[in-house]
């Protein structure tokens, strides 16, 4: 059984009889071992929700470490789906959602904020992986040197496309005008800040940082979260269809992404190893660097005193006004309600509480 949100008024009747049927009897063994070691007591039907497809904001690097232990644990067939693909980005989900081919997005309140906004896109934030945001305005110490948001100004910054409304937010906050300064398009290799073809380059602190360090470069940080825009990323993003009418399958998915989440906190190296072993293989990715890129994540961005007290992907009442009063910043005008639904978040650990101790 296929497993597709897809966007209001894309629902066929086939995809709502799917919904109807999303509980199905799993094979047993004799000993019923399968079914417990899977968290089913024996005797209870164990759900099946076919497959889901997960969009990721970027390439399969040490960034999606909680969704490899996921996959690779067998979290997510324990929790009942037959498979869940991971879609490397880089991209922001907004277009999978809305179109169909994803379920469920890895995506940032800037971006998803600005399509609720500007398009009435029926999208809602369930839970972040992250709690402060990774992005960053890097520059080399002996270049650009951008300590500060002013200092941006008359520079020449490398904007990928997908991040343009993350830096307008940013200039918008610290009251810099697009004309002050020369945005020039880049991808995402750094190179054109390290061959001095720009100033400053729109990064993430737990990769392009690390890895232009680890270059030999003395570089410079301008964190976003530092710098007006507290805002939560990473963000679990998916169709108001989706909670309406598969909720108890998003609720299965966060849970294996809990469970996924805390042997990635509990052991960044392993998750690591996993993106450059085995997910991310073909990247040839750096394994000193994506060590310390986890190692970065786990310590600095995926926990804080709000996970340590209420779970992994909680989202506090201050840090979501937080996330709104960075987007305000930046001319999006959105309440709580328009961005975030937590609610299902809060029943899997009224289900679960065993879940919340995520510390091993």
């Amino acid at each position: 059984m296929g497993f597709t949100f897809g966007s209001t008024g894309r629902r066929a009747a086939a995809t709502a009889a799917a919904a109807v049927a999303a509980f199905a009897l799993a094979a047993c063994s004799s000993g019923g071992s399968d079914v417990e070691a899977s968290g089913v007591a024996a005797g209870e039907e164990m759900a099946s929700y076919g497959d889901l497809t997960l969009q990721l904001s970027w390439i399969k690097n040490e960034e999606f470490s909680g969704e490899f232990f996921a996959d690779s644990s067998g979290y997510f067939t324990e929790a009942g789906f037959d498979s869940v693909e991971l879609v490397p980005g880089p991209s922001t989900g907004v277009a999978e959602l809305l179109s169909g081919t994803a379920d469920v997005a890895l995506s940032d309140a800037v971006s998803i904020g600005s399509a609720v906004a500007a398009e009435g896109a029926p999208l809602k934030i369930i839970g972040t992986t992250y709690q402060k945001n990774p992005f960053t305005v890097l520059s080399l110490a002996d270049g650009g040197n951008i300590v500060t948001a002013q200092d941006m100004i008359g520079k020449k910054i490398g904007v990928q496309d997908s991040n343009t409304a993350l830096f307008m937010a940013l200039l918008a906050a610290n009251g810099i005008s697009p004309d002050d300064l020369e945005i020039v398009p880049v991808q995402y290799d750094p190179a054109p800040l390290t061959n001095g073809e720009v100033d400053g380059f729109i990064a993430y602190l737990t990769n392009e940082s690390i890895t232009v360090g680890a270059a030999g470069y003395d570089t410079v940080d301008l964190p976003f979260a530092d710098n007006g825009l507290p805002f939560v990323a990473e963000t679990f993003t998916v169709t108001d269809d989706a909670i309406a009418n598969n909720r108890e399958a998003l609720k299965a998915f966060l849970v294996a992404e809990i469970k996924g989440w805390s042997d990635a906190v509990n052991d960044p190296e392993e998750g690591a190893r996993l993106a450059y072993e085995e997910y991310g293989v073909d990247l040839e990715l750096i394994p000193e660097n994506s060590i310390a890129g986890a190692v970065a994540q786990a310590e600095n961005l995926v926990v804080s005193s709000e996970t340590a007290a209420n779970g992994l992907f909680t989202i506090s009442d201050a840090l979501q006004a937080s996330t709104i009063a960075s987007l305000a910043g930046a001319g999006i005008v959105l309440a709580p309600e328009d961005l975030f639904d937590l609610s299902l978040l809060a029943e899997v650990y009224e289900e679960n509480p065993d879940l919340v101790a995520y510390a091993g």
